[in-house]
């Protein structure tokens, strides 16, 4: 214990080995989800579900192994959502590229990803965000985190007339993630350990008991990944018609990493005294080297999991978090229909209730100074809003430096804040 004490600062950060045990499973139990979405969401791209689940808990395995491992984060990554979705339903259904040219793309997105993060241009842009930007983020991300636990919760659907609108709140479901979370609030307040596990477990097995989900079993052999291993096309990515596709893979895949670590860090207390995250670097090395990884491997590109708030909220402070992440992906390959047992209702409680945690970063934001909160707040809303965290960002980006310019104090925009701004712009007026 005491090598694992010097390797990964457990006392140096306030933690110990059983408590990141603890928050690696519950991170863990929150992000499952992708293992058997993704592969739902490739699927209609016409990629092979079987081997997709296979890429898809292999790349989510290694990316969050390197951030334990090499960065020290309890951050864990997987084929990111959204991302996933443009891959089908944008580059290959609306466009008719084939998948294989579409993971070529992402193979060269995740490439330029890693140049990025080898080089002082990442840790350029991310420094220069500033502090007020960097707690909308955080509690924009919260937001985002409290409408998609609303929404796997049946609390709120979707609605043509007023966008979203309540769902069937006497259905057993909503009844159950309200109980859940209910539950894991009156725990953590009673600071009893596990409480997020507890939750989430108890509505499982209530959900099982009452006839609401199934119990799926426990074992099954894994599926047979050569279906899309190494199966991508780099040359029919390099075309001149994939310079778009490879732009906005990159450019989503930057952002989202880079609001999730901001927002996971400041709920963690990681952050430094000026707001910056020490070893950057090697974070987002980890999250680049998963983007090409799981290329190879047959899925969409990889980013850092929002849904790790979950396991920082339980105590997760250190890399062992993330290693723990790792093993239970591994794990998942034959455990897929123990972890099919958890249903989306019963991970909502958790995550809603991580998104509580996060939103208190509006708390930190210098109100007085307007030019400094309306962009912080702008960012905040348009995260959950636009159903996109790089989006979110570019938005408050552009309303912090047109702020600025307005208010005659332009010269409080950095170098850094101006070229994103102008990037986003970019983006929105020619990718999206």
């Amino acid at each position: 214990m005491l090598d694992l004490d010097h390797r990964f600062g457990l006392s140096e950060r306030g933690s110990d080995f059983r408590t990141e045990l603890r928050a690696g499973l519950t991170t863990f139990l929150t992000m499952a989800y992708i293992a058997f979405v993704n592969p739902q969401i490739l699927a209609d791209a016409g990629m092979p579900f079987d081997a997709v689940f296979v890429a898809t808990c292999l790349a989510a395995a290694f990316s969050t192994l390197v951030m334990g491992l090499y960065a020290n984060y309890p951050v864990a990554l997987a084929p990111g959502m959204g991302l996933n979705a443009f891959f089908s339903y944008v580059v290959v259904i609306e466009l008719g590229h084939p998948w294989e040219v579409a993971l070529g793309a992402v193979f060269v997105a995740g490439l330029l990803f890693v140049v990025l993060s080898l080089t002082p241009v990442r840790r350029w842009i991310i420094d220069a965000i500033p502090f007020g930007l960097k707690m909308g983020i955080s509690a924009g991300i919260g937001l985002f985190l409290g409408i998609l636990a609303l929404k796997n919760a049946g609390i709120i659907t979707a609605s043509p007339a007023t966008l979203v609108t309540s769902g069937d709140l006497v259905d057993a479901a909503p009844i159950l993630a309200l109980l859940g979370f209910c539950l894991i609030v009156a725990l953590a307040s009673r600071r009893i350990p596990g409480a997020t596990i507890i939750g989430v477990l108890g509505v499982t097995a209530a959900g099982i008991g009452m006839g609401v989900s199934e119990w799926q079993g426990l074992l099954a052999a894994p599926p047979d990944p050569t279906p899309t291993l190494l199966a991508l096309d780099i040359a029919g990515a390099l075309q001149v018609g994939m310079i778009s596709v490879i732009l906005t893979f990159l450019i989503v895949d930057l952002f989202d990493t880079t609001g999730t670590l901001i927002g996971v860090a400041k709920q963690a207390n990681l952050l430094d005294a000026e707001g910056k995250l020490p070893r950057i670097k090697r974070a987002v090395i980890a999250d680049s080297a998963g983007t090409v990884a799981g290329a190879m491997l047959g899925t969409s590109p990889v980013t850092s999991y929002i849904e790790s708030g979950a396991g920082t909220s339980a105590g997760g402070r250190t890399g062992i978090t993330a290693v723990v992440v790792a093993v239970l992906f591994v794990a998942c390959l034959f455990f897929a229909p123990l972890a099919q047992s958890i249903p989306a209702y019963a991970t909502a409680p958790a995550i809603l209730y991580v998104a509580c945690l996060m939103t208190r970063a509006l708390a930190d934001i210098d109100w007085p100074e307007i030019t400094e909160s309306a962009p912080a707040v702008v960012t905040a809303m348009a995260i959950p809003l636009t159903f996109s965290i790089a989006d979110g960002i570019g938005i408050g980006f552009l309303a912090f430096v047109v702020t600025k310019l307005l208010a005659g104090r332009f010269r409080e925009c950095s170098p850094a804040m101006i070229a994103v701004a102008l990037l986003f712009a970019a983006k929105f007026a020619f990718l999206d």
